[in-house]
């Protein structure tokens, strides 16, 4: 009988047919983490395995059996530091096995982390808290209920197992439930009156419980000391009431499924505009709020021109008072460089890319920018996950493309199956059918591609992919308008003059993919690694070391891996200050604080050029970094074409969901390694922003 006609017994009990093949790579490993990748002996000890698999005469062999005979043959061919690697893979191997089975059965080969944000967040429970579902049968439920169309779901089902693309979290969570409300992001209105912030509190708890981000203007409200006619007092403006929503999601998020988030927005001609910018000062207040600046074409030509700029009340549209421009936007930067806010949002940029105008006007975006939504609109994303269309240092656009169109269609689908909180709501999401493809795993594509983040070539790459999935998804959505009628407001929009139809105003955003990136197993959004490898928190009180895949293949292919490399790197996270490491290797992984701020801000306005609405981006700045860089960062995004952007010094915050004290110091001689928390992703380390 010859070895590969040997059935394995698998742990789960499962029988498959010997492979000699999976014996050979497992036995490379081993030698390779001792700094000898011999391919060739490799092969020659493998065939050892199998001759001897054979020897036993046994029509059925446990795997265990197997790895057993691995380690003989590796100690009788006088390789013992390599049977050493091969028991320690054993040995993590079965930590591995055992973390899972916490959290039950895992069926689509998932990361235990992977594993535990589906456990803790998505799957679906009985009232006793008992999970109830797979990860498989949740993106069964999810399939079937977003496949309107009755014969998609087999596509859609497929699409998401190999995890090429995922849509947005409330679509996993409540496809299929009670809730039913699947889309991410929302703006509510909030008018000038106790009725109408009132009114959105409520809503934004209803959004909220189902796991929704919500983001408000308050550029309405009378500013702090104006006088109130109803009770002759005084207002106590914008920053007073929008406690009155952080305490309102403080609530629930208690009983929610994950951490309730929201963007406050305040132009930048508001009197109250100085509070605004200063109010993160005391860490822990308004907690659960981004907070951005709204600046208008005319401040940002002031501050470069060195005018005054005017104050406006905006219950009287009268001027109060000026101020310098420059000394408002320095004291902007100097905020975000202390505390990590306000952000900025480019409010005019952002209108003069409303597609339907005539519905009103943009004022505010979701928790993290990237989406400007009218007053009551919603709309879902869902992510593509690029690492999965690199192979060979080519990109498969045959299997991109057919990716984006049927994404488009589940996305479309979504908005159809969605059941909405409120009427209004229904009725101006339904009016535009706004959705937003993006991407995940970035970072991984430049890496398998060999080409740097932070270089022109890596630039080059985001054009040419965005503008490919913008084409596509723009050319699905015609064909769906033509086979199912345009979004309704359509014959009013921007894009009537350039297409016969359009199931939805806009198609492209790109969101920081957060926890659907970590069931991916890659990079969240558009971020370059943070960490090459890293200590993960997953479980009560235990850390498991994650090392970047595409790296370790590298470093064992070209013989430099060893477990005290890996650990050298968890100091850091970083590869550049480690002689093992090859220069050309260092090129390709360059993390977060690696690269400059100026990378990041000219890898974000790359990638909006071919964004419909806009692009989520943290621009990472090491401890050291000065106030003057983060204005040079504001103004190159202004100049570059970004709609926002959001910078964050590490460290300037005491509570983060990573940490690296060797890392921000570049003191590499201290004991210290890089840690995240099972749902931090990459890029903002607060998790406020990575919401």
């Amino acid at each position: 009988m010859a070895g590969d006609e040997v059935k394995v017994v698998k742990r789960g009990g499962q029988e498959v047919p010997f492979n000699s093949l999976k014996i050979r790579d497992a036995i490379f490993k081993a030698l390779s983490a001792v700094r000898n990748p011999d391919k060739e002996l490799a092969l020659i000890l493998s065939k050892d395995v199998a001759a001897s698999v054979k020897k036993s005469r046994k029509e059925k062999i446990h795997v265990e059996a197997i790895q057993d005979i691995v380690e003989r043959i590796l100690i009788k061919h006088n390789l013992p530091d390599a049977a050493k690697a091969y028991i320690i893979y054993r040995h993590k191997r079965e930590q591995l096995r055992n973390a899972k089975q916490l959290f039950g059965s895992d069926e689509l080969k998932l990361s235990v982390n992977a594993m535990k944000v589906l456990s803790a967040r998505y799957l679906l429970k009985d009232e006793s808290g008992k999970i109830i579902e797979t990860p498989s049968q949740m993106l069964r439920r999810v399939a079937r209920v977003v496949d309107t169309d009755k014969k998609f779901e087999d596509d859609f089902y497929r699409m998401m197992a190999e995890r090429d693309f995922i849509p947005n979290t409330p679509t996993l969570m409540n496809a299929g439930t009670k809730l039913g409300q699947m889309s991410a992001c929302f703006v509510l209105p909030v008018e000038d009156s106790l009725e109408s912030i009132f009114e959105a509190v409520k809503t934004m708890a209803l959004i909220q419980q189902s796991g929704g981000g919500t983001g408000f203007s308050f550029s309405k409200l009378r500013p702090r000391g104006d006088a109130v006619k109803s009770t002759r007092g005084a207002a106590s403006g914008p920053v007073s009431f929008m406690r009155i929503f952080n305490e309102t999601t403080e609530v629930i998020k208690q009983g929610g499924k994950r951490r309730g988030a929201s963007m406050g927005i305040l132009d930048v001609s508001h009197p109250d505009i100085l509070d605004f910018i200063s109010c993160k000062t005391k860490e822990g207040f308004l907690s659960n709020f981004n907070i951005s600046a709204a600046v208008s074409d005319r401040f940002m030509h002031a501050v470069e021109k060195g005018y005054d700029f005017d104050f406006i009340n905006p219950r009287t549209k009268e001027k109060v008072s000026s101020g310098k421009a420059r000394d408002i936007f320095d004291l902007i930067a100097a905020m975000a460089w202390r505390t990590g806010e306000p952000g900025i949002i480019f409010i005019d940029r952002i209108n003069r890319h409303n597609p339907v105008p005539e519905l009103g006007k943009i004022e505010s975006t979701n928790p993290c920018g990237e989406q400007p939504l009218l007053p009551y609109e919603s709309c879902n994303l869902g992510s593509v996950n690029l690492s999965n269309f690199a192979v060979s240092r080519e990109i498969n656009w045959v299997k991109l493309k057919k990716t984006v169109r049927l994404a488009v269609r589940f996305l479309d689908n979504v908005i159809d199956a969605n059941k909405y909180v409120l009427p209004e709501i229904r009725k101006m999401t339904k009016a535009s059918r706004k959705i937003g493809l993006g991407v995940m795993g970035f970072a991984e594509m430049l890496i398998k591609l060999g080409i740097p983040y932070d270089s022109e070539e890596g630039l080059n790459v985001a054009g040419r992919v965005m503008a490919f999935i913008q084409k596509e998804a723009r050319k699905a959505s015609e064909e769906i308008g033509a086979e199912k009628g345009s979004f309704p407001a359509f014959r009013k929009s921007r894009l009537a003059d350039e297409h016969k139809a359009m199931r939805n105003a806009t198609v492209t955003t790109i969101a920081p993919t957060g926890t659907i990136s970590i069931i991916a197993d890659c990079t969240s959004g558009i971020e370059p690694l943070f960490a090459v490898a890293f200590v993960r928190n997953v479980l009560e009180g235990a850390k498991l070391v994650e090392i970047n895949s595409e790296f370790e293949n590298i470093a064992r292919e070209k013989g430099f891996y060893s477990d005290d490399l890996i650990k050298k790197i968890t100091e850091t996270g970083s590869v550049q200050h480690l002689k093992e490491v090859p220069d050309d290797v260092k090129k390709i992984f360059r993390t977060a604080l690696d690269i400059s701020p100026e990378w990041h801000v000219k890898m974000q306005a790359a990638f909006q050029k071919h964004v419909d609405n806009a692009v989520s981006k943290t621009v990472n700045l090491p401890n050291d970094s000065s106030v003057d860089d983060v204005k040079k960062a504001y103004l190159l995004a202004y100049k570059s074409g970004c709609k926002g952007i959001t910078v964050y010094r590490y460290g300037s915050r005491k509570e983060q969901v990573l940490y690296s004290g060797a890392a921000l110091t570049k003191d590499i001689g201290e004991e210290q390694q890089v840690t995240a928390q099972s749902e931090f992703s990459g890029g903002c380390p607060t998790g406020y922003c990575n919401y």
